[in-house]
């Protein structure tokens, strides 16, 4: 009775913020209720076959599954590199961590406004810098080619610090006599020390990593809200910002909670997916 009274605040506060929220979402998802409106009516799946059937959102999903396929792997493999270098180094550690971590600290829209500066198809540093190396410029964000590929980018720059931080966690667990068994075992090589020993022992680190982002690549809203508003066209349109412009700019509440569901399942499929390839390959201490 005692674990039930101390769990039950938690677990009340768990339903009361999460699950009723998620079922009220799948109930407004098979009606046609709109904000303002003071009735509604069930309309059962028609939200979903009209949602299949919008090339809008079949774009929007695309672009985020390119999404995550570029920052996920951009993201772990420089995160790791850079974990690797700041470990190996003997001098400013502290100094190299707080520089590479500061991006996931700050605010994304502030960070995204210094980006759209950046950007900038006249004044912007890149294309002044571009010009001055005799290499092409362009529009970045207005451009239908480069749009998407230039707000990955900005995901990896933004997820780099965390990945870093948990990389060098990692790193520090590791037993140093296992790189000195490794070397006696004919592991001369770095490579051949990071393949046998650092990858091996860096297993959990790396599964949680790659969940946790590419949860968050999903999720990207601010830079697409901020930089792009999903154009030109549907160039850089994102399941997030889909849903949030159809519920909240069209009020089309009902198919918006019909894009939620969808999100949702793609979300928890895509976890579930993740852990099982994943906890076959990784090895527990």
């Amino acid at each position: 009775m005692a674990a039930y009274a101390l769990a039950g605040p938690a677990v009340l506060l768990l339903f009361v913020l999460f699950f009723v929220p998620v079922l009220a979402v799948f109930v407004i998802a098979l009606t046609d209720w709109h904000f303002g409106a003071r009735s509604f009516a069930f309309v059962g799946i028609a939200n979903f076959r009209e949602l299949f059937a919008d090339e809008g959102f079949r774009a929007a999903l695309l672009n985020s599954i390119f999404y995550v396929a570029v920052v996920v792997p951009g993201t772990v493999i420089l995160g790791l590199g850079i974990a690797m270098l700041i470990e190996s180094g003997r001098s400013l550690r502290a100094l190299y961590r707080a520089i590479h971590f500061l991006p996931f600290m700050a605010t994304l829209a502030a960070m995204a406004i210094a980006w759209e500066a950046l950007l900038h198809p006249t004044i912007g540093l890149v294309n002044q810098t571009f010009s001055a190396l005799g290499l092409p410029t362009a529009n970045w964000l207005r451009d239908e080619v480069t749009a998407l590929p230039v707000l990955a980018i900005i995901g990896i720059w933004q997820n780099l610090g965390f990945a870093m931080v948990l990389f060098l966690a990692g790193l520090k667990s590791i037993p140093r006599d296992l790189y000195d068994a490794a070397e006696i075992d004919g592991a001369d090589l770095w490579l051949d020390r990071f393949r046998t020993v650092t990858l091996p022992m860096l297993g959990p680190v790396l599964m949680f990593v790659v969940i946790v982002v590419a949860l968050r690549a999903f999720e990207v809203f601010d830079t697409v809200k901020v930089l792009t508003q999903g154009g030109p066209g549907h160039a850089s349109d994102v399941l997030l910002y889909t849903l949030y412009r159809e519920s909240f700019e069209y009020l089309r509440t009902g198919y918006g909670a019909a894009i939620a569901v969808v999100f949702l399942v793609i979300v928890v499929a895509l976890t579930l997916i993740q852990a099982r390839v994943m906890d076959k390959r990784v090895h527990y201490q």
